[in-house]
């Protein structure tokens, strides 16, 4: 069987001479992505203001956290609000926007890495605020920032061998808790600069939901075909980012050096394949500007063809490059190609192409 839109032939993913793992779906597509700004702004001075006399004794100037990651704010959500409940209102948004009815979901994946428990399922909760069916499957994929992408995969998966006809793939991350916990430690006493600098990332972390519906290709011939893409693992690094519900410790450094560098081999594999530099849109995981910059350098494509939304969301997990993309939508026209680039650590990366 030939992917219709590529000409090759479909089969299982497999792994390809640089180390890559491809997929290629035959029958999947974005019907829909809608997202959720979380209400309160919380400006990057907010933490210079509260940690003034650590900063002090470190000897470290105010303003790092806008100078260095390019973060000038990040959203909390407000007092009461609850992020699985808006996670169901994001997806219920999504399904309005493709006009599909919630009995016609077979899946919904919580993508949500800020988990308040371990069990059961954040999806569980999901699942019920959506109103959806007893047939519906929910579950949760946890993969660090790269977890929603790896939830359209399974979706496209899902859709292709006929198991369901439409899944919904969402989250929303709530770090405030993370937040208070990283401010409390780093205003005790005897706090170094390296204890400093190992909680700096979980500072640029933000809240904010996300939620796409994946459907059949041949049922909505108006989406947005998945046309392929790869993953890639580097889990040698897999200490470099470690956190639970309200710690987060962080060597920033070595995640940025070699975090670039897998995502550069895994997007140099699918450049051979789909030529990916010739891309109008390339939407990737929102970290900081060092990031942003960096990867734009090493993969060699346009920065005006990358959009940002750091400085005004901070990184939102897994739920920042839907966010982004959803952001992005309007300005994107019929037939354009758009890769859709994730990173977490771990590490690992994934990468997919839709044909807008």
């Amino acid at each position: 069987m030939n992917n219709p839109s590529t000409g090759r032939p479909v089969g299982a993913t497999s792994p390809d001479a640089l180390g890559n793992m491809t997929f290629e779906p035959a029958n999947a597509a974005l019907l829909s992505i809608s997202h959720v700004e979380a209400p309160v702004v919380v400006p990057s001075s907010h933490f210079d203001d509260v940690l003034s006399d650590t900063l002090q004794r470190l000897r470290l100037r105010p303003g790092l956290l806008e100078k260095v990651a390019g973060v000038s704010e990040r959203r909390w959500w407000a007092p009461g609000q609850n992020a699985a409940d808006v996670a169901a209102e994001c997806g219920v948004k999504a399904l309005s926007e493709a006009g599909v009815d919630a009995a016609d979901v077979g899946l919904v994946i919580s993508t949500t890495v800020t988990r308040p428990h371990l069990e059961p399922a954040i999806a569980t909760s999901v699942h019920h605020g959506m109103d959806l069916p007893p047939s519906a499957m929910n579950f949760d994929i946890t993969n660090a920032c790269l977890a929603w992408v790896n939830g359209v995969q399974v979706a496209s998966a899902m859709i292709d061998a006929g198991v369901i006809r439409y899944a919904v793939v969402l989250g929303a991350e709530d770090v405030r808790s993370m937040h208070r916990g990283t401010i409390d430690r780093l205003q005790r006493e005897g706090i170094t600069r390296k204890d400093f600098l190992n909680e700096f990332a979980t500072m640029t972390l933000g809240c904010g939901a996300a939620a796409a519906v994946i459907g059949r290709a041949d049922e909505h011939p108006e989406a947005h075909r998945i046309l392929g893409g790869v993953t890639r693992a580097g889990t040698a690094h897999h200490e470099l980012c470690i956190g639970d519900m309200n710690h987060m410790r962080t060597d920033a450094k070595l995640m940025l050096t070699e975090g670039i560098e897998i995502v550069a081999d895994a997007f140099t594999g699918g450049d051979r394949r789909w030529g990916w530099r010739d891309a109008d849109r390339f939407v990737i995981h929102q970290i900081s500007r060092v990031h942003t910059e960096t990867l734009v350098e090493r993969i060699g494509v346009d920065a005006a063809k990358v959009p940002m939304t750091f400085p005004r969301w901070g990184n939102v997990g897994p739920i920042s490059l839907p966010m982004t993309l959803a952001a992005t939508a309007p300005e994107l026209s019929p037939g354009d190609r758009v890769v859709a680039m994730g990173v977490g650590s771990g590490l690992n990366t994934a990468m997919i192409e839709l044909a807008w």
